[in-house]
């Protein structure tokens, strides 16, 4: 029989009845099954756009439409959480999301399809920050650096390897498997969160009627804006007219956003909790850590694909020693973030992933899939060391009550960084790559001699076109080195804002620096 929840009489804080990792695991394979999502459909979408007679650039609309109905749904985990309560709001969204599963697996034309992921992303939506918060409450402090690096686990390695899985199943079956593989996960998960998670007594259910102006201004604004970031360098930016008229929808939608929120009664996204010091600090570094993790696995995935020529599933393959990384760095940061201060494991992870970021940039067009295995594990691990503690850092300081909130808006801003990252990947390697070749082409004149030698080796028209070639790759290559220089040099520049953090301590007490 289940015991009732209980309370610590030592220290008066709530525990649950069952035991947190079982909880922990219910949380995670529904926390897994949203993340991969992500981007498991990236190396299929030329797969897709053949299937369902569209053009690519109309597929990639399937990775768009779950991006921009999953930023929408973020913020308002809370105020979900706290109208229907977590469990159910968990359940509910795991249902959603594994049926809508099943109606990507069997869409028949684009529309459907879109349509399906507007669902999966609404049910994917909540499902991060509500399993962070319930894992924060579930675990004692001392333990939360246990928990997170749980978390952490998922958040960061189902990404990398969602390329991997996505390019086995599309190369062996078809590309409707990326989404049926779903299903007995997503089962699974809501028949473990029925039975091991549970609602903490202070989870008061409110009553107010939803924030409807609040959350119209916030759907338009983060929805805008996921299109603009995901759509830009594509329409060339604010060369485009449309775009104009869509960044200013941005600007105006999310500022009057924030002023109703500031002054309603009953918000739907509390952002008071930005006069916590710490996770103000944490939605900045949150939002930098995105940037670079989104950015620098984007990179080394198109490198090989673009460059190398490698397959969408050895593209996907070379990304595998990220999560190696991840893993040595979650067993023992996780071990250790309650025996010493965060701060410490945070700007720690910070300096490996820039120098790291730097290692990388040391490539070359003969490298080998090799070449840089213990570079690429440093990157994982170094990610893995700035975000557990991060997360424990930026969330350490909020009231119970506004957890569901704070981790909301958190994996918001991790998500927003990452488009971000993205964003500036692809615009940083098509303008940075016309500048190399700019400067390259310079040098080529009939009175180099290195043109002369193999003009004279060949015919001159074959000779240019090969040279030409050559500059091409070259072009890109060096944008691609810029960079990996970029987001080593924001990893390192990120390290200022532990200043800025108060220390959490494992028995709950406030230290302030």
């Amino acid at each position: 029989m289940q015991k009732d929840p209980a309370i610590d009489t030592a220290s008066g804080s709530w525990r649950p009845s069952h035991n947190p990792w079982l909880a922990c695991a219910a949380v995670m394979l529904a926390t897994t099954l949203e993340v991969l999502d992500t981007t498991i459909t990236n190396v299929a979408l030329p797969h897709i756009a053949g299937n369902l007679g569209v053009t690519p650039h109309e597929a990639t609309w399937v990775i768009t439409s779950y991006l921009v109905s999953n930023a929408i749904i973020l913020p308002a985990a809370a105020w979900l959480s706290g109208f229907f309560g977590r469990k159910l709001v968990l359940m509910v969204c795991t249902v959603i999301f594994t049926l809508a599963s099943l109606l990507c697996g069997v869409a028949g034309s684009l529309g459907f399809l879109l349509f399906a992921r507007v669902l999966q992303g609404v049910g994917g939506g909540a499902l991060i920050p509500i399993s962070q918060a319930v894992l924060m409450e579930s675990f004692p402090k001392e333990k939360q650096g246990v928990a997170m690096a749980a978390f952490g686990i998922c958040v960061v390695l189902a990404p990398i390897v969602g390329p991997i899985i996505g390019g086995w199943l599309t190369d062996n079956f078809n590309w409707r498997w990326i989404f049926f593989i779903n299903l007995p996960i997503g089962i699974i998960a809501v028949l473990m969160t029925n039975v091991f998670v549970e609602d903490p007594p202070y989870i008061k259910k409110n009553n107010a009627m939803i924030d409807y102006v609040g959350f119209f201004l916030m759907a338009i604004g983060l929805g805008t804006l996921q299109i603009v970031l995901d759509k830009g360098q594509e329409a060339d930016w604010f060369q485009a007219p449309w775009l104009c008229r869509a960044s200013v929808i941005v600007v105006v939608s999310l500022i009057a956003f924030v002023l109703w929120e500031l002054r309603t009664k009953n918000p739907v996204v509390n952002l008071k909790i930005f006069k916590n010091r710490n996770f103000s600090a944490g939605m900045i570094s949150a939002t930098l850590l995105g940037a670079c993790m989104y950015g620098i696995m984007t990179l080394v995935t198109l490198f090989y694909q673009t460059l190398l020529g490698y397959t969408a599933y050895l593209g996907g393959l070379v990304t595998s020693p990220l999560g190696i990384g991840c893993f040595i760095a979650a067993l023992s940061i996780g071990y250790l973030s309650n025996r010493f201060d965060n701060r410490i494991f945070f700007a720690s992870g910070l300096i490996i992933l820039g120098l790291a970021s730097f290692g990388m940039g040391n490539i070359n067009l003969g490298i080998g899939i090799q070449s840089k295995l213990f570079v690429t594990i440093a990157v994982g691990f170094g990610l893995m060391m700035a975000f557990i503690p991060l997360s424990i850092l930026a969330v350490g300081h909020l009231d119970k009550k506004d957890m569901g909130n704070g981790t909301g808006l958190f994996n918001l801003m991790r998500n927003i960084g990452g488009s971000i990252g993205i964003a500036v990947t692809t615009t940083c390697l098509s303008r940075m790559g016309q500048v190399h070749q700019s400067y390259l082409s310079s040098h080529l004149t009939p009175y180099n001699p290195v043109y002369q030698q193999m003009s004279r080796a060949m015919n001159p028209q074959m000779a240019d076109g090969l040279i030409y070639r050559g500059l091409l790759g070259q072009s890109a290559l060096l944008a691609y080195i810029d960079n990996f220089y970029l987001f080593g040099t924001i990893a390192i520049l990120c390290i200022f804002t532990i200043f800025l953090f108060r220390k959490v301590k494992s028995d709950g007490a406030i230290a302030i620096h």
